[in-house]
């Protein structure tokens, strides 16, 4: 494994933190837990930076930086419904396209196919995901609620389109000559 990936691999270790944080949490735990979710989710531009700059791009970074991402994105999604603070059918949406994308792109891998990287409307709804996730994690002022949700229905919304955008293509029938 290069620079890159392992970087990758490194972001997991915040989703165990945020799990045990996000239990019973109390003001302190939240700022601690959005302030690691920033941190593992900032690293997310330093994997793609390097890995590019490198040269170090490799299939299994493909794969592993978007299920990694995933896992960062869905575990506080998780918790934060069972705070109250966003609705289970909301994170469903989400959890369904992250599933459906996943499957989708470990096929042609197991085919021997490259396995595609992610497009602009993916990296679109990953920082937007993560703004709304940084927001609703931190513990602040009630005036913040309402930009908190906004964003979190802007990443739903970016989510599903960014969805349909990778696999619209994918799913026209080919044209033979």
């Amino acid at each position: 494994m290069n620079i890159p990936t392992w970087i990758t691999v490194s972001r997991l270790l915040g989703v165990p933190l945020l799990l045990v944080l996000l239990q019973a949490p109390t003001a302190t735990q939240r700022w601690w837990a959005a302030g690691i979710f920033v941190v593992a989710a900032s690293t997310d531009w330093l994997d793609g930076y390097l890995a590019r700059r490198l040269s170090q791009v490799t299939d299994l970074g493909k794969f592993l930086d978007p299920l990694v991402d995933k896992l960062l994105v869905l575990a506080p999604l998780l918790m934060l419904v069972g705070l109250g603070q966003v609705p289970g059918w909301g994170v469903f949406l989400i959890v369904a396209r992250e599933i459906t994308i996943s499957g989708w792109r470990v096929n042609p891998a197991m085919q021997g196919g490259a396995v595609p990287g992610a497009n602009l409307w993916g990296k679109a709804k990953t920082v937007v995901q993560i703004v709304a996730i940084a927001l609703l994690l931190a513990p602040l002022p009630a005036v913040w609620d309402g930009p908190a949700q906004i964003c979190f229905w802007a990443a739903v919304a970016l989510t599903l389109a960014s969805g349909l955008v990778y696999l619209w293509p994918q799913m026209q029938p080919s044209r033979s000559a």
